[in-house]
C-alpha cells in the first residue's frame, strides 16, 4: 500500500498530524521506521492485543505491502451494504417498541421504558466492543491459528456474560433510583421484577449477539473484507430488535408472577448471581481478555449512566409524542453504527503503526471540528463517506416508517427537514468526539477497543433522543401537529 494512506490518523501538518508521508518506507519518520524494523525481528508474538488494555503495546510488524488500498468508493460499498441491513432492522425495532409502549407491562412499570435505551445501549457497550477488539485481532492477524481464535472468542463470550450481568443488574438498579426521585415512588415488587428482567434480557441478548459477531468476524476474514467496515453494523442490525423483543416478553413474563410467584424473579436473579463467579474465573485466566476485566468497567458503566439518563428523557417525550418511538431506535442506531465504524478503524490503525502511549508525529488529540472532514488523512475520508450515508439511509427509513404506520408514503415535510438536521448534527457530534476519545485514550496508555465505542454510542443515545424530542417539541411550539411526523 502508499504509506500515505495511514495518515488518516491526521491532515496537514499540526492538525491531527500524518501518521506515515511518503510513499516508501524510506519516507517513514525514522523512529517509527526503526521500530518496525526492530519488530520484524522480533516475529509476531509481539503483536498488538486490544485486550492489553493498559500494558504496553508494540505496534506489529506489517509491511506496507500487506494492506489495500482504500479509497471512498471501496470504503462506501462495504460499509453500505451493513448499514442498510442494520437500518431496516432498526426500523422493525422502532415499530416493534411503538407498538409494546401500549402493553400493560410497559404503562405500568415505569423503569421498563427507562430501561429500553440501556438495555439497547448494550450492544454499544458489549458487542461492538467485542466486535471492536476481534476486527483489530483480525486485522493484525492473530486470529490466523484455529487455537487462538478459540481461545479468544471463548474468553471474551465469558466476558461478555460477566458484564452483561453486571450492566443489566446496574442498570436496573438506576432506572429503579430515578423512579423514586423523579416519580416519589417505589414498589417493592416491581423493582424485583426490573432486576431480573434487566439481567437476564442483558444476558441472553449479548450471548446471542456475541455468538453473531464472532460469526461475522469470523466470516470476513474467510471474505477478505476488512472486519472493521462491516461487524459492527451487522451486529447492531439485530441487537435492537433481539433486545426489545427479549425484554417485552421477559418482562410481560415475570409481571404475571408477581402475584402468586414473586419467588420465580428472585430465584432467577440468585441464579445469574451464581454464576457469575465462572464466567470472572475463566475470563481472569485468559490471556486474552483477563486484562479487560479489570481495565473495562469504567467505559461501560459510565455509558450504561448516560443511556438510563436517555431513558428518562425517552419516558418524558413519549407520554406527549406517541409517534416518537418509531423514530427513536433508528435515528439512534444509524449514529451508533457510523460512529462505532470510524472508530473501530481509528483503533486498528493506531496499532498497526504506534506504541500504545505513543502518537503518531505531529498529531493533535484535539483538532478542528472541520478538519475531521476535511484533511487528507484517511480518517477524514471515512468520515466524508459515513456523513455522506446519513441523509440518504434516514430519508429512506422515514419514509418505511411512514409507510408502515400510516400506508403512504409522504411524511411532513417540515417534520423531514427537521429530523434529518437532527441527524446530521448528532452523527457530525459524534464523529468529531470519536476522533478525540480514541486518540486521548490511546495516548493515556487505555486501549480504545475497549473504552470509545460505549462512550460514543451512549453519547448517540442521549443526543439522538434529545434531538429528535427537540423535533417534536418545536413542531407543537410553531402550531403544528404530532402528525405531521407522519
Amino acid at each position: 500500500m502508499d504509506l500515505s494512506r495511514a495518515s488518516y490518523l491526521g491532515g496537514t501538518s499540526g492538525e491531527g498530524g500524518r501518521l506515515l508521508e511518503g510513499g516508501n518506507a524510506a519516507s517513514r519518520p525514522s523512529e517509527i521506521r526503526q521500530r518496525h524494523i526492530a519488530m520484524a525481528t522480533l516475529g509476531s508474538d509481539n503483536i498488538a492485543s486490544p485486550t492489553d488494555s493498559v500494558i504496553k503495546i508494540s505496534p506489529p510488524a506489517i509491511r506496507p505491502e500487506d494492506d489495500e488500498k482504500e479509497t471512498f468508493m471501496s470504503i462506501f460499498f462495504q460499509v453500505v451494504a451493513p448499514l442498510f441491513v442494520a437500518g431496516v432492522a432498526m426500523v422493525g425495532a422502532g415499530i416493534y417498541l411503538d407498538t409494546v409502549q401500549h402493553w400493560k407491562v410497559f404503562e405500568e412499570v415505569l423503569e421498563i421504558i427507562i430501561l429500553v435505551p440501556a438495555l439497547l445501549g448494550l450492544k454499544g457497550n458489549l458487542e461492538m466492543t467485542l466486535a471492536s477488539r476481534l476486527s483489530t485481532e483480525a486485522n493484525l492477524g492473530k486470529m490466523n491459528d484455529p487455537k487462538e481464535q478459540w481461545n479468544m472468542i471463548f474468553g471474551n463470550l465469558c466476558l461478555v456474560q460477566c458484564q452483561a450481568v453486571v450492566i443489566g443488574l446496574l442498570s436496573s438498579v438506576v432506572a429503579i433510583l430515578l423512579v423514586v426521585v423523579f416519580h416519589h415512588k417505589i414498589n417493592i415488587s416491581h423493582a424485583i421484577m426490573v432486576c431480573a428482567c434487566s439481567i437476564t434480557t442483558a444476558s441472553i441478548a449479548s450471548f446471542l449477539l456475541g455468538l453473531v459477531t464472532v460469526g461475522i468476524v469470523v466470516g470476513s476474514m474467510y471474505f477478505k473484507i476488512n472486519p472493521d467496515n462491516v461487524t459492527t453494523p451487522i451486529a447492531a442490525s439485530l441487537g435492537d430488535i433481539t433486545s426489545l423483543v427479549l425484554l417485552s416478553y421477559i418482562a410481560t413474563g415475570f409481571y404475571h408472577t408477581l402475584d402468586e410467584y414473586l419467588w420465580v424473579p428472585v430465584i432467577v436473579i440468585i441464579g445469574f448471581l451464581v454464576l457469575m463467579p465462572v464466567w470472572v474465573y475463566i475470563t481472569a485466566n485468559n490471556n486474552y481478555t483477563k486484562h479487560v476485566l479489570t481495565t473495562g468497567w469504567s467505559p461501560i458503566i459510565s455509558a450504561m449512566l448516560i443511556s438510563t439518563v436517555g431513558g428518562l428523557a425517552l419516558g418524558h417525550f413519549i407520554k406527549e409524542y406517541k409517534t416518537l418511538t418509531a423514530f427513536q431506535p433508528v435515528i439512534n442506531g444509524i449514529g451508533g453504527n457510523l460512529v462505532s465504524i470510524q472508530a473501530s478503524r481509528l483503533s486498528t490503525a493506531l496499532h498497526k503503526y504506534v506504541s500504545l502511549g505513543e502518537l503518531p508525529e505531529g498529531t493533535k488529540i484535539l483538532i478542528s471540528p472541520i478538519k475531521v472532514f476535511t484533511s487528507k488523512g484517511l480518517h477524514a475520508l471515512t468520515s466524508r463517506v459515513l456523513i455522506s450515508l446519513v441523509v440518504p439511509g434516514h430519508v429512506v427509513f422515514a419514509f418505511v416508517i411512514t409507510y408502515l404506520q400510516t400506508g403512504n408514503f409522504s411524511p411532513g415535510s417540515l417534520f423531514l427537514s427537521l429530523y434529518l438536521g437532527a441527524a446530521l448534527l448528532q452523527v457530525t457530534i459524534l464523529l468529531f468526539l470519536a476522533y478525540i476519545l480514541t486518540h486521548y485514550f490511546w495516548k493515556q496508555g487505555v486501549d480504545p477497543d475497549n473504552t470509545t465505542i460505549p462512550y460514543l454510542t451512549a453519547c448517540g443515545d442521549l443526543l439522538g433522543i434529545i434531538l429528535l424530542g427537540l423535533v417534536y417539541k418545536f413542531l407543537e411550539l410553531i402550531g403544528g401537529k404530532e402528525n405531521q411526523a407522519l
